[in-house]
Parts: structure tokens; sequence; C-alpha cells
């Protein structure tokens, strides 16, 4: 496919009051039918406290429809404080999350009073083979971002290696790079590259962390870089990849371009994918049946910054999928059936729902991240899957898509998420059900179009 590059500056942004991300999102395409219609919407309980500021869109993360299937966009949103600048911004302060905290609220660390946003070293632990984050574009500062990142933050120092998914590679998946060498910079994609390292080595300090840079943002090349990075991963020994990144579905997605996220390499490799950031619809490759779908959520904390809980985040995505349907005859080469059957006993033989777990998205309550040289506060659903693979590769379940002697391919993940749904003392000690707000569908007991089966709790179940 041709390469075609984003243009390369965060300055060039949409501003959006970050109110409107707590009333309806913009979907990417209409609802199917039999999806969830859109639902009022239930304010987060009273003792909340809402940051003020706004919300700036990098271009990397603009939703063109005419890319479904040909070029994928960042699902990252930047929260600007009211009254402080951009460059000014620096961890010092209780309103967005710290690793200590997002460890705490989500089980993962230790506990300590209200899981405040603090800098005291009380960081999630664990971490096995190697995390992959498959991003497009090159980070000349990747490595030093991470590292300040890393000191800062007092969190061991990462094992981390940078791949460039060039055409020395050769063809994979039928598929030739678009690049013989370094591609080009991209600053959107660059933070989404600081973002993904840094929170899938917060969550899992003890893994791998592999960066593989796909030469542009093309299905092309990104799903040659998703080769790539499973090649490395099982070279670790497994472990998981992540992908922050995505597009409307489109007819073409059932079948070879599903094959990338579990035919090539699957031996202990976990894929996930960010549900999308605009509201009630599906998103690919989120919507594949082969992968974990991060979904989003608002933690929700007072006016000392307690944490209180968590609601669905407005802008999370998730819905029917258009084109995952069930296969009748089974056709393990064309969508959902037998072998991806984790959501049979909520929807029987329908369409794939998306998500399946959710994680902290809200730019309102989101991440700081450390880019070139300067601290961000970024949200979106590019959060939740590096967070969520990291969850999951600490709790050292080394599940993957098929056993490790071989036999049929399965769904491990979703298969144990799905499996403690309807498990009442194990969902309830492993899982947060979010019950209130709404993407559009609303968020409510169990499962969910916004939220999926909820937040995890802990790395039991994972």
């Amino acid at each position: 496919m041709k390469r075609r590059s984003c243009r390369s500056t965060i300055a060039i942004a949409v501003l959006v009051m970050a109110s409107l991300t707590f009333g309806a999102a913009q979907d990417e395409r209409t609802p199917g039918a039999g999806e969830a219609q859109a639902a009022p919407y239930q304010a987060p309980p009273a003792a909340a406290v809402r940051q003020q500021g706004s919300v700036i869109i990098p271009d990397s993360s603009v939703a063109r429809p005419e890319d479904a299937g040909k070029f994928a966009h960042t699902f990252l949103k930047i929260f600007a404080p009211a009254g402080r600048p951009m460059a000014s911004i620096s961890p010092d302060n209780t309103f967005a999350e710290y690793p200590a905290s997002i460890a705490c609220v989500y089980g993962v660390g230790p506990k300590y009073a209200g899981c405040v946003p603090a800098n005291n070293g009380k960081h999630a632990t664990g971490g096995w083979g190697a995390i992959a984050l498959v991003d497009a574009f090159d980070t000349p500062t990747a490595q030093a971002d991470l590292d300040f990142f890393d000191t800062f933050f007092g969190l061991p120092k990462a094992k981390f290696t940078k791949v460039i998914a060039d055409s020395s590679f050769g063809t994979l998946g039928g598929l030739v790079a678009s690049c013989s060498g370094t591609p080009p910079t991209n600053s959107g994609w660059g933070l989404e590259t600081a973002l993904d390292i840094e929170w899938a080595h917060a969550m899992a300090p003890s893994a791998k962390i592999i960066l593989v840079e796909a030469c542009s943002n093309s299905y092309n090349d990104l799903l040659y870089a998703e080769a790539v990075a499973g090649i490395k991963v099982y070279a670790a020994g497994g472990g998981d990849i992540s992908n922050s990144w995505g597009s409307g579905e489109f007819s073409g997605e059932v079948g070879t371009t599903d094959d990338f996220f579990y035919r090539y390499y699957w031996q202990n490799v976990t894929y996930f994918a960010s549900a999308g950031d605009a509201g009630l619809g599906a998103a690919y490759p989120s919507s594949s049946p082969w992968v974990v779908s991060a979904g989003g959520t608002t933690i929700n904390r007072d006016a000392s910054a307690n944490f209180l809980n968590e609601s669905c985040w407005a802008g999370s995505g998730g819905g029917v999928s258009a084109f995952e349907v069930w296969q009748n005859p089974p056709n393990i080469l064309n969508g959902m059936g037998p072998w991806s059957d984790y959501q049979y006993e909520l929807f029987g033989q329908g369409a794939r729902q998306t998500p399946d777990i959710s994680f902290d998205a809200d730019p309102a309550s989101g991440v700081w991240v450390r880019y070139n040289g300067s601290w961000y506060v970024v949200g979106g659903t590019s959060v939740s899957s590096p967070a969520l693979a990291g969850i999951v590769n600490a709790s050292g379940q080394k599940l993957g898509q098929a056993p490790p002697a071989g036999g049929f391919y399965h769904t491990g993940e979703n298969n144990l998420l799905y499996s403690q749904l309807n498990a009442v003392a194990a969902y309830k000690k492993n899982f947060y059900d979010v019950t209130t707000g709404s993407n559009g569908a609303a968020a409510g007991p169990g499962y969910d179009n916004c939220t999926g089966i909820g937040s995890p709790r802990g790395k039991l179940g994972k």
C-alpha cells in the first residue's frame, strides 16, 4: 500500500472542552441492527470532583471514515488543565494518575489510603516474557523518555528494545514493509509510543518491553509490524502484544486481516487492541474475536483526591461488529465460531461485541506521560490497551491463542475473563462491575458495550 503521512505536530489540534467528554460522543459509524441504542447519561457520584480544562485531539487521533481498512489512527487525547500552560505541567499535584495510584486502584500494587495520586514508590510488580507495543513511525526519544519516566517515578529500569519493522524481515503474511530503514517521525504517534511503553512497563515492570515501529500508519505496515511483534515476543518465550490504534470496521477485516492476531505467532502470545474513543460503535482491530478489546472508564475522586469508584467514560468505544459474525457452518477463517465462543452465553450465535474489559481512559482522569522532554496528561483507550496488557502479563497466566503443545486455535485470555462473569465470588473479587455512565450504551450490571465485563481488581483471573 502507498504510505500516507499524518500531519506531524500536536500543535495542530482540535480543542474540545473537557465537559464534552461526559456528553454524547460522536460515533465513527452508524450503529447496526441489534446494537444498543443511545441511553440517558448517568451522572457520576455527587461527591466526585471534575477537573477543569480542555481536551486536545492530536491529528494522529482524528478519525477519517475513508481511512477504514487503509490507514489507522491513534486513540489518545491530551488533557490541558485550566489555568496551567501545557509547557508548565508536571507530576506535582493530584489531578492526574501516577503509576502508584493506578496500581492501588486496580489492586496490582500496595494498597494505601484513598489511592491518592502520589509519587510514593508503591508500584505494581511482576511480569514475564515480553510486551510488544506496535506503533507507527519512528520515535527517536523513546529510550530517553522511558528512562526519565522510570527514574522520576522510582520504577525499575525497563529492559527495553526498539525494533523497526522494515523490509529486512522479508515477506510476512503476504505483506512487505514500505520502508527499508528508519521511518519518518510523527509527534502524535510519538506521544502514543511514549504512552504505550511507559504504561506497559509501569504495570509489568519485570517484563521485557519491545517497541515495534511500523514504517507508516497504513494497515499494510501496521499488520506487517504485528507479525514482527509476534516473532519477537515468541522469541522471548511469550507474552503480550498491544495495539492502541485502529479505524472504523471494514469488510476485508474478516479472514486474512484477522490472521495477524492469531495464526502466525500464537503460542503463549495474547493480543490487545483499544476499543476506540468515539463512543458507541465497534472499531477494528478491537472487534477481531482474537484480541482482547480494551474499553475505557473514568476514575472518580473526591475533593481530597481519594478514590471513589469508576464509571463508564462517555468516549469509550464499544458496540456490535458489523462483520465479525457467527459462522454457520463453522469456518475458522471467517470470524466468530466455536473456536471463539466466549460471548456465546451472552449473545448466542451473534456477532462479536466490544469491549471485553476496561481501564481508566477519560482524559480528565488521565495518566502522566513523558514525551520528548515534556510531561503530558493523556487519556483515551490508548491508555487502556498497554496498561491491561501489562496487568495480564504480570498475572503470569501465559495463555495465548493455543495450548503449548499445539492443537486447535483458541482465545485463551478472553475465555478466562468471560468464564468468571457469572461466578459470583470470583467476579466480585477479581473485577469491578462498572454500573454508571454511558457512551451511548448505558453501563449496567454484568456485561455492557461501554466497559465490557468491567475493570480489573488484582491479578487473579487475568
